[in-house]
């Protein structure tokens, strides 16, 4: 096969892969009342392990970090439980009481948190762990320049209250991917994969499965499948036979291609690796945040806790799925090449994916009917 079949195979391919993926590639105590509003806008924390160290990395609701306010204050403290040990890996929340603003940092080794580079106004932390009580602080009137520490948090013994808002948690994730499972550009072609809720929940791992097995068995990508086929048919390439039984090989190629991106890449990795496979959109900001926004989503990704991290389920999918087809092309059409050629050009797509989801798809995006 010549190297310009092989490229005919690999534009096939990336038309493949951004329509097979929905055009998303185919992730102080205060009162009661106060807590649950307030908790129910967070992730659940990590699981409690100290060799796992996470170092006081904010991550704000908004990626846009340009529009953000910077001052020169400081929000620190130390989380402990009832009996004074010390808590790392505690999800910590700050929030501007006045904008409603949000970053997240989780705790050191040594239970430590600071807040940085922050303006003056008025906050509320909240810290949280799994298996323990939530803290809220009353608010903290900052002043300019002012280096604040908390004197005291203490997550208490979790009560009935505390279990009621993790499984709020869960509502709230579930209802997010109803919301996205009816998501589709022109009210036709699926967009299930990104989310426009600017406040972060992480997925279940039943969750990330049942969004990857909605996409894979979507009318709509067996109708692309099949749509691929007959490209590749008409160009001869891989190099199956022509006719009726060549087309049925090819439809099983494109149709295998998208499914395994979509689940090793949307559930399996995501799932293991603790990752969110989907797009978060921005929609402010300078459009150039945005744009870097977006070409920056196969490289980085949410963890389910809450902070961005390399997204090595995009890229580990990307190739995984590429390797995963030289089980089944003409033998000609297998090898390195391939493999990388492909994953290279799925990546390019899932690049291409985010300005067109940041800045086309949400317009004529339908939305669901309560």
């Amino acid at each position: 096969m010549t190297p310009t079949t092989k490229n005919y195979s690999g534009c096939a391919l990336l038309f493949a892969s951004l329509f097979l993926f929905s055009i998303s590639p185919v992730h102080a105590q205060s009162d009661r009342a106060a807590l649950k509003r307030v908790a129910l806008n967070l992730p659940d924390a990590p699981g409690r392990d100290s060799s796992s160290e996470s170092s006081s990395t904010s991550s704000s609701n908004s990626d846009d970090d340009a529009a953000a306010p910077k001052g020169t204050s400081s929000i620190s403290g130390i989380v402990q439980d009832a009996t004074a040990a010390l808590v790392p890996g505690a999800r910590v929340i700050l929030r501007e009481k006045n904008t409603g603003r949000q970053q997240i940092l989780t705790a050191d080794s040594a239970g430590a948190f600071n807040f940085t580079a922050l303006p003056a106004g008025t906050y509320q932390v909240t810290a949280t762990f799994t298996a323990l009580g939530v803290f809220v602080s009353p608010d903290i009137v900052l002043a300019s320049g002012q280096q604040y520490t908390i004197p005291q948090i203490t997550l208490p013994v979790a009560t009935k209250a505390d279990v009621e808002v993790t499984v709020s948690l869960q509502e709230q994730a579930q209802e997010q991917i109803r919301v996205e499972e009816k998501q589709r550009a022109f009210g036709i072609i699926p967009n299930f994969y990104v989310t426009y809720d600017p406040h972060f929940v992480p997925l279940t791992t039943k969750l990330k499965y049942q969004l990857a097995l909605k996409t894979a068995t979507d009318p709509v990508t067996i109708g692309a499948a099949l749509f691929i086929a007959g490209i590749d048919q008409a160009a001869d390439t891989p190099g199956y036979v022509q006719g009726a039984k060549g087309y049925g090989q090819r439809f099983g190629a494109a149709y295998t291609n998208g499914v395994s991106e979509i689940m090793i890449g949307g559930a399996i990795l995501p799932s293991i690796l603790h990752q969110d496979p989907r797009y978060f959109y921005q929609g402010t900001g300078t459009k150039k945040s945005r744009a870097l926004h977006a070409i920056s989503a196969p490289f980085k990704t949410k963890g389910d806790n809450g902070k961005w991290e390399f997204n090595y389920s995009s890229l580990g999918g990307d190739l995984l799925s590429a390797s995963i087809s030289n089980a089944y092309y003409p033998r000609n059409d297998r090898g390195p090449g391939l493999v990388f050629g492909n994953a290279l050009i799925t990546t390019g797509g899932r690049m291409v994916n985010g300005l067109a989801q940041e800045f086309i798809l949400r317009k004529i995006t339908s939305k669901p009917k309560d």
